[in-house]
């Protein structure tokens, strides 16, 4: 008996060798996706932050209701993601401050490269800097490409950090949250108004940028932005 219990072990341990060492033979992340995100109503690319707009990915060719996948933006309004796996996928971007698009459905293998076109809520117009002492004013207008339909404007912020990187999740509090503008009006009571928004106490000797960011009450609650501008302190 001893014996026979000694053998099933000694078929027991190389069995769950066997098992271990075999080898992971399922191809890895063979495909990628980029593209530019475009502003309609300038033809270049729009003015957004990380991560400010998401490109979602359906893969079609593995399910008819598949988990989406996400590319986040770039600042320069870029998107980019080189670890997909080849298939069929319905793309669209997604949560960002615009009005909503439908996907399309494409094929995605080697480096697959496709732009979109999206209209945003507001554009933030006729920008002007001007740097008092350590006081940076910032005057503004906001327009709507398509007023009709417009959900209702939350505020207006200026948004200000200490590299080139500025938006909602990269900004200075101190700068930024403390000085904007609540409105919480429709695009009737703001159209063809100028706004000023003033950062007081900037720290002398320092490099900062800055830009202005407007939103609406929509699902998702992302700004509208402007350019950046560097702001030099002497």
């Amino acid at each position: 008996m001893k014996k026979i219990i000694n053998g099933l072990l000694i078929a027991l341990t190389l069995f769950t060798a066997s098992s271990c060492s075999k080898v992971d033979n399922l191809q890895g992340p063979n495909a990628g996706f980029k593209g530019n995100i475009i502003d309609k109503t300038t033809g270049k690319n729009i003015l957004t932050e990380t991560n400010g707009i998401q490109i979602k990915l359906e893969e079609l060719s593995w399910s008819a209701t598949p988990t989406p996948q996400f590319i986040p933006s770039k600042q320069d309004g870029t998107f980019e993601d080189e670890k997909l796996f080849k298939g069929h996928y319905r793309v669209t971007p997604y949560g960002g401050a615009f009005w909503p698009v439908t996907g399309t459905e494409l094929d995605i293998s080697g480096t697959t490269s496709h732009d979109f076109t999206i209209t945003p809520y507001l554009t933030v117009t006729n920008v002007t800097s001007n740097l008092s002492g350590t006081t940076l004013t910032l005057t503004f207008s906001l327009v709507a490409p398509i007023p009709a339909g417009l959900p209702q404007i939350i505020d207006v912020k200026p948004f200000v950090n200490d590299t080139k990187f500025v938006g909602s999740g990269a900004n200075i509090n101190s700068y930024s949250d403390v000085n904007k503008i609540t409105l919480n009006s429709s695009y009737a009571d703001v159209v063809g108004k100028t706004y000023t928004l003033t950062i007081p106490n900037l720290k002398t000797g320092r490099t900062f940028y800055a830009r202005v960011g407007v939103r609406v009450d929509d699902s998702f609650k992302q700004y509208n932005y402007s350019d950046v501008i560097e702001v030099q302190v002497p």
